[in-house]
């Protein structure tokens, strides 16, 4: 950041901005816009602290960061469940500084009796995922090793994540809501997928930390998200934002709603920030 551009930073509030990934950064293609791009780079310039706060693994979470240019900073991953700093100077480009785990033999013992055909993968912090059998391709975006079940559910973990590709989201929902899972936060994506976190844990919860660790006032946070698992997250920010693609409840639940990932809707948030 140039002397003037930091001169200029501190003439307003420095925000805390959370932004989920996929269907927010980039599309549920992979995807990344250009002037997206360009609205977080200029956002960050600014003085502002960009924050990614993803349902991503760890190990998936360093290629978006690079891929916006992010050298500095924090993210959240994991939904919450992990929080690094980054830091360009160590040999895998972050140092991790908030963890929280639990033990999944519970919920995934529940799991399992309900959905004896789903996908299992438990997280592997900064390593890939253990799995039960092996996830669609490009899916968990990190590498995969199969074990036994008793392997699977013996470490503690950041966070869980159970599939079903062939199941309707709805029915798959209602299987989830009949099993009524206790002791660990979870959220429901846009397919048949399932994350499992550290009860209490969310991206609110990682940011509502980052917040008090940064000293940034409660008026001057912002968020912005496309899914369910995004609901506490915009719950948390002074200006929560869903995007165009999001849910009708998870826009319910925002201060606005801005265009979807295809148009850019992000980088209009952006670019009303003050710079």
């Amino acid at each position: 950041m140039s002397r003037e551009t930091r001169t200029a930073a501190t003439a307003y509030p420095r925000s805390l901005v959370g932004l989920d990934v996929d269907g927010t950064i980039l599309t549920h293609g992979g995807d990344l816009r250009e002037d997206v791009r360009a609205a977080i780079r200029e956002v960050a310039d600014a003085g502002h602290h960009v924050t990614i706060a993803t349902g991503r693994s760890l190990v998936a979470t360093m290629p978006v960061l690079r891929m916006l240019g992010i050298t500095s900073g924090y993210a959240v991953c994991s939904n919450g469940a992990v929080t690094l700093r980054v830091d360009p100077g160590r040999e895998k480009g972050y140092k991790i500084v908030e963890k929280v785990t639990f033990d999944p033999r519970p919920a995934l013992t529940l799991l399992r009796d309900e959905l004896p055909g789903a996908l299992v993968a438990v997280e592997r912090l900064g390593v890939g995922f253990r799995v039960n059998a092996l996830f669609p391709e490009g899916e968990l975006a990190a590498p995969q090793e199969v074990v036994p079940w008793d392997e699977l559910v013996s470490r503690r973990a950041t966070r869980v994540t159970l599939r079903m590709p062939d199941a309707e989201p709805a029915e798959f929902m209602a299987h989830i809501e009949r099993i009524g899972l206790h002791e660990v936060s979870y959220a429901v994506g846009w397919t048949a997928w399932l994350d499992i976190n550290p009860e209490g844990v969310s991206k609110g919860s990682a940011l509502e930390l980052l917040r008090r660790r940064l000293g940034v006032e409660p008026c001057d946070t912002v968020a912005v998200g496309d899914q369910r698992n995004d609901v506490e997250m915009l719950q948390w920010a002074a200006r929560g934002v869903a995007m165009g693609n999001a849910p009708d409840e998870v826009k319910a639940v925002a201060d606005e709603v801005t265009g979807s990932v295809e148009h850019g809707g992000l980088a209009a948030v952006l670019r009303s920030l003050p710079r």
